[in-house]
């Protein structure tokens, strides 16, 4: 059954955390699973928030809206991990418990004069990739003292994207990268940055092995059942 084979992908998600989790030295809880549901429809998810997976991600905001309105019942905390346009950061900014993709000093500043704003990242763009958003880090650094006055939206931490199909391997300097720049952004706006998003369902063990404590995790749940 759908319902089983799901449950089944997520123990061994869960597991295959904890276990990267300890080899980095940390408690398997130091580690939060963001579910990401792109592209499926709210009978695939239940099974998952059946199972206590409350986490829930997605990348577009037109189907985070359509998936919150669904399942607006369910106890889900979620988080848009997808490119946010500015037209819809304010739609957007009121459904979500953390957003992990503001990839410019326009769209943070424009969160910050939000009402309510939520928790959000900073997505760096690690893997120096012209298809991907985010600050290059040294125009990050450039930026720090202009994020930091930013004093309103709570800015927790740092995301980043691995290059395309990458290894565990290939992708752990893109990690390393992202931590020691989250170490550096510390000491230049005095932010605490707690929060590490990095690694998919293809390298998430680097992503933890390296300092996560968020990992976006999509296919790998989902496997073994066909396309939505």
């Amino acid at each position: 059954m759908m319902e089983d084979r799901i449950r089944e992908n997520l123990d061994r998600i869960r597991g295959r955390i904890a276990e990267a989790a300890r080899r980095s030295g940390r408690a398997p809880d130091a580690v939060r699973l963001v579910a990401v549901t792109k592209k499926n429809p709210p009978e695939r998810i239940l099974p998952l928030i059946a199972c206590g997976q409350l986490d829930l991600g997605e990348n577009f905001p037109q189907e985070l809206w359509k998936k919150v309105e669904a399942l607006a019942d369910r106890p889900v905390r979620w988080h848009l991990i997808g490119h946010l346009q500015t037209n819809k950061a304010k739609r957007t900014a009121a459904m979500v418990h953390l957003i992990h993709s503001v990839d410019s000093l326009r769209l943070l500043r424009l969160i910050d004069d939000l009402e309510s704003p939520p928790a959000v990242l900073l997505q760096a763009n690690c893997s120096a990739e012209e298809a991907k958003h985010g600050w290059a880090p040294e125009a990050m650094l450039a930026e720090a003292e202009a994020i930091a006055s930013c004093a309103r939206v709570p800015i927790v931490g740092l995301m980043t994207m691995a290059g395309y199909d990458t290894t565990n391997e290939e992708a752990r300097p893109t990690f390393a990268l992202l931590r020691e720049l989250r170490d550096q952004m510390r000491s230049r706006t005095g932010l605490d940055l707690p929060e590490l998003s990095m690694g998919m369902s293809g390298d998430f063990e680097a992503g933890i092995e390296e300092g996560a404590t968020l990992v976006r995790v999509g296919s790998a749940l989902f496997e073994g059942l066909d396309a939505p």
